[in-house]
């Protein structure tokens, strides 16, 4: 089978490797497409070398069809639509005994820890499978994985409907979460620098506001009618960010980190107070997300819009990584691999 092999600084590899068949408890998944997100980008760029064993295939974005089923697989067959839920929890840590398996402490992220999906099959413990409806299109279903980020971020965030929200940073993760939010009956604000992320937004019908051209916290009071948003996503990962999450947050708000944020930043503790304002962290998802996403891409109710912007072959990968750095105006890069 054909794989691209991750083999550091900077170089993939495609290549001709054996197809093992699936062992105990695992599904052998022919994948179809497998989306590149921010996490693998960062791997491209050197960070996170610790966790790899070179060279290996990275990406965990799938959707695809069962090839084979291993041994003590039970419910599942060749031939179904399924996506991965790329977690491999250790089931006895003390996040995973309290039922937040997706925190696990030796959680094994896999497409980083382990082999991940830019090959054409891709065997994976069958208790992360979710099968998919079978009119589903295969490539929109690649979006299922990001899409779950966003549905568990709103739901962490207890929206209500008729609240105003704020997502700091329109990029794929930020456009998902304003469409999770909007879904659910929120008045939505997106906040990008890049003119043409807001034009994305503005085409799927968001108010936008670029806080490098005008005043984005007069804005966003204006636009709440003076008190602010019940709830920000923090989705830009950067100072600026975090500055004006503080700022433009309702009394008693919830701001939802849902950016990784590398390195320590200056938080704005004074405003936590004097609002009484809930910081509320967010990290992947957990099997409700994941069905969530799959019933909103599968019965239409969101519009995905320009969230794909590129379509390659698993041969075009480095192309499409070196292509995707620092561009404003990549949303959502997706690989085909069968």
């Amino acid at each position: 089978m054909k794989a691209s092999l991750f083999r550091g600084d900077k170089v993939f590899e495609f290549a001709d490797v054996e197809a093992v068949d699936p062992g105990v408890g695992e599904v052998q998944v022919q994948v179809a497409y497998c989306g590149i997100c921010g996490t693998d980008l960062h791997i491209y760029q050197g960070a996170m070398a610790q966790r790899l064993s070179l060279p290996q295939p990275i990406g965990h974005e799938i959707s695809g069809t069962i090839a084979q089923v291993g041994p003590g697989v039970e419910g599942l067959t060749p031939g179904q639509k399924v996506t991965v839920r790329p977690l491999d929890p250790c089931g006895d840590c003390p996040a995973c005994r309290a039922g937040y398996s997706h925190i696990c402490h030796k959680l094994k992220f896999m497409g980083i820890d382990t082999v991940g999906g830019f090959q054409e099959y891709w065997n994976v413990p069958a208790h992360t499978i979710h099968k998919l409806p079978e009119a589903i299109d295969l490539q929109r279903a690649a979006l299922i994985e990001p899409l779950a980020v966003a549905c568990h971020d709103v739901r962490m965030s207890r929206l209500k409907a008729g609240e105003d929200v704020v997502v700091i940073g329109g990029g794929p993760i930020g456009i998902l979460v304003a469409l999770v939010a909007e879904q659910a009956g929120a008045k939505v604000i997106i906040s990008e620098v890049s003119e043409y992320r807001l034009g994305i937004a503005k085409k799927l019908g968001f108010a936008t506001v670029n806080p490098l051209t005008e005043d984005a916290v007069e804005f966003v009071t204006a636009a709440t009618g003076g008190k602010g948003a019940e709830v920000v996503f923090e989705v830009s990962g950067v100072q600026a960010g975090v500055d004006y999450m503080t700022q433009i947050a309702a009394t008693r708000g919830r701001v939802v980190l849902v950016a990784i944020h590398a390195e320590k930043k200056a938080v704005d503790l004074f405003r936590f107070f004097w609002r009484e304002l809930e910081l509320i962290g967010v990290r992947v998802y957990e099997p409700e997300d994941f069905d969530k996403a799959i019933e909103l891409i599968a019965s239409d109710q969101i519009e995905l819009g320009d969230i794909i912007t590129e379509v390659k072959n698993l041969d075009e990968i480095t192309e499409v990584f070196e292509n995707t750095i620092g561009n404003a105006q990549a949303m959502k890069s997706v690989i085909k691999c069968s």
